[in-house]
């Protein structure tokens, strides 16, 4: 939660930073009706409280060659401290991995989603580094048919 209370101002100004994030002061300061003083001084706020952690700009997936997209269960044999630190710091390293996730409610311990540029690139990604994980038992593989929704920007409708 945030050490201090977000208001509708600080919210437009998150909605309009999560639409572009290369927005200029300028700009963002006139689209949510602030002088850049303040408006500037709301997003030094916004990034010491931790509410925005970083900007990142984000790519065409296809554009730049990685048109698969793959969800990953994986389960492993126990889900040991050991195991699952041992398990965190591989897919960390691998830039393949867009996402990692430690679930509940099933008998799949981690979901991955994972960027390929083929099918052999996958094969290999496979075979030569999530199978020599110690303590994975089981993989079972998902492929991506249609993307309906990508998000990167949060609901803001509750701020």
């Amino acid at each position: 939660m945030p050490s201090f209370k977000l208001d509708r101002m600080d919210r437009r100004i998150l909605e309009e930073i999560q639409a572009d994030g290369s927005i200029s002061n300028l700009e963002l300061a006139e689209r949510v009706g602030l002088s850049p003083s303040p408006c500037a001084r709301r997003m030094k706020l916004l990034y010491e409280s931790g509410i925005i952690s970083r900007q990142i700009t984000v790519l065409d997936q296809k554009k730049v060659g990685l048109p698969i997209s793959i969800y990953i269960s994986v389960s492993l044999d126990h889900q040991s401290p050991k195991r699952l630190k041992n398990f965190d710091s591989k897919v960390t390293d691998w830039p393949e991995v867009v996402e990692c996730s430690l679930i509940t409610g099933s008998d799949t311990d981690y979901w991955l989603k994972v960027v390929m540029p083929d099918m052999d690139y996958y094969q290999k990604f496979l075979l030569d580094k999530l199978n020599q994980i110690e303590g994975v038992s089981s993989i079972r593989t998902s492929f991506v048919l249609r993307q309906v929704v990508q998000r990167t920007a949060l609901p803001l409708n509750h701020i």
